[in-house]
């Protein structure tokens, strides 16, 4: 095929190229012959794959090139192109095709074959369309709040088709939380704490990712149960708190905070339930006692009673004396009373 980097022939092939690709009018050869103009259909083709450039030749080819944006990438079987990627794959009198590994998006564009024959130019130009999985490329980060507060996440992905976005509150059956790229949570509450999943998609992937909210609120208490326990017996009053942080527990008997080990009583934390355990009952401790359940947010409490096996209680929480054995001694005498 002779040189093909000789610069005076190739400047006028290109630039009757580059006028061929921008004005799509006709181009005609010294001989004033009208040239060949071959549009084939659009290649589409994924980001990272490969993509083949194939060109019909003749037996009248005196030179051949491809060319993408006015640059040689190929001149016969010499390479322009300094992009290790392009290479040549087949040269001959049928065909003269290259091949681009892992495209990429700056690689989408026309790309031309420039053929010289005998008699007349001519070109075949295709365009290739680079399609890029979905990436989500800026996202929200992990977050903590305190209940009622206004809470956006975001959720921002590029690709190619564009990627629809949608949230799922996945901590709770999955639920459809919105479309859009923002998520927006008036007023929150601790029953919306939990992880939030985002999903990218399009015709060629799919990314997702999870993002965590943590919800603060003060703690509020379960109603003591009160306690009957026999002198010298072990006895244990329990107070559950929820609350987010976990509260901090402290222990009143009649307004006076109570420690662990103090007199032989012992103050046992874990999680968000506290006990107090009595190992051995003393009748000074019988009383009533008061659960304080402390957060950055607020405290709750509640109340106890421990009480001796000779009091029941009422239904203020109060402690009345019993009458079990006088009501059975009364009975007991009621026929001999009967009698006289």
């Amino acid at each position: 095929m002779g040189s093909m980097k000789n610069p005076l022939y190739w400047a006028v092939l290109i630039g009757m190229t580059i006028l061929l690709m921008e004005q799509g009018s006709p181009v005609y050869s010294q001989g004033d012959s009208q040239s060949d103009n071959k549009v084939m259909d659009n290649i589409t083709v994924r980001q990272g794959e490969t993509v083949f450039l194939r060109c019909e030749q003749g037996d009248v080819v005196t030179h051949t090139a491809w060319l993408n944006r006015s640059s040689i990438l190929y001149a016969g079987e010499d390479k322009w192109s300094v992009d290790p990627r392009v290479s040549l794959v087949t040269l001959n009198q049928e065909e003269f095709t290259i091949k681009i590994e892992n495209v990429d998006m700056t690689d989408e564009g026309q790309y031309v074959c420039a053929v010289q024959t005998s008699s007349r130019p001519r070109t075949t130009s295709v365009h290739v369309l680079v399609q890029v999985p979905p990436k989500i490329i800026n996202f929200s980060r992990d977050i903590v709040v305190n209940e009622g507060s206004n809470v956006t996440l975001m959720c921002q992905a590029g690709g190619k088709p564009e990627p629809s976005i949608s949230w799922k509150f996945i901590s709770n059956s999955g639920d459809l939380a919105s479309d859009d790229e923002l998520l927006e949570i008036s007023s929150i509450s601790r029953q919306k704490a939990g992880v939030y999943e985002c999903t990218a998609v399009n015709d060629i992937d799919t990314d997702v990712q999870t993002v965590d909210i943590t919800v603060n609120y003060p703690p509020s208490v379960s109603e003591g149960r009160d306690a009957g326990v026999t002198l010298g017996q072990r006895g244990v009053l329990e107070c559950e708190a929820d609350a987010v942080p976990e509260a901090d527990f402290e222990w009143y008997k009649d307004n006076r905070r109570i420690f662990n080990g103090f007199d032989g009583m012992e103050i046992i934390n874990t999680g968000s339930l506290s006990k107090l355990t009595f190992h051995n009952v003393s009748d000074g401790d019988y009383g009533n006692y008061t659960c304080v359940a402390v957060n950055k947010l607020g405290s709750s409490n509640t109340n106890f009673l421990l009480y001796g096996p000779r009091a029941v209680q009422d239904g203020s929480g109060g402690v009345k004396t019993a009458h079990f054995h006088t009501c059975l001694l009364f009975i007991a005498f009621l026929p001999f009373l009967l009698r006289f």
